[in-house]
């Protein structure tokens, strides 16, 4: 009897997603070209700016926002969305079946089962267009060819 409750109770907290995937998920961050400055929005516990390439460490259920921004080029902003991962799935799905609600309670609240996606975050930077040249002083305007008569 004994051997029976400890396998049910290792079977109930490997299924677990809370136990077997965290609370935190850590982001990659890249850009081409690298050197850009990444700007995180929305982490529960504020990140600072990061020079490409670099890592985040944020909770599963956060909303993150990343902004790029390097001299020269057109600034970008990536909205980091959550989706369910197979493995927190399963153990999701392990709570349940093994009867635990409280554990399904948690993992639901906590976002345990969640994945950041895209993650590893990578951008490609467009550089920004030169403007148009001035006209130049003192040029003469050209005049409009007229239309071909019929």
């Amino acid at each position: 009897m004994r051997i029976l409750c400890v396998a049910v109770l290792c079977a109930a907290l490997g299924g677990c997603a809370s136990v077997t995937r965290g609370w935190d998920e850590n982001i990659a961050i890249s850009s081409t070209p690298s050197g850009a400055i990444a700007t995180i929005t929305g982490p529960s516990e504020p990140q600072a700016p990061c020079v490409t390439p670099c890592s985040i460490k944020v909770k599963r259920s956060d909303d993150v926002s990343i902004a790029f921004a390097k001299e020269g080029y057109e600034p970008q902003i990536v909205n980091l969305t959550k989706e369910i991962a197979p493995t927190g799935a399963a153990g999701f799905a392990g709570n349940i079946l093994l009867g635990g609600v409280v554990g399904g309670v948690v993992d639901a609240a906590s976002g345990a089962a969640l994945d950041h996606k895209p993650n590893p975050v990578i951008v490609t930077m467009q550089p920004i267009k030169p403007p148009a040249p001035a006209p130049r002083v003192g040029a003469k305007p050209r005049k409009p060819k007229p239309a071909p008569t019929s």
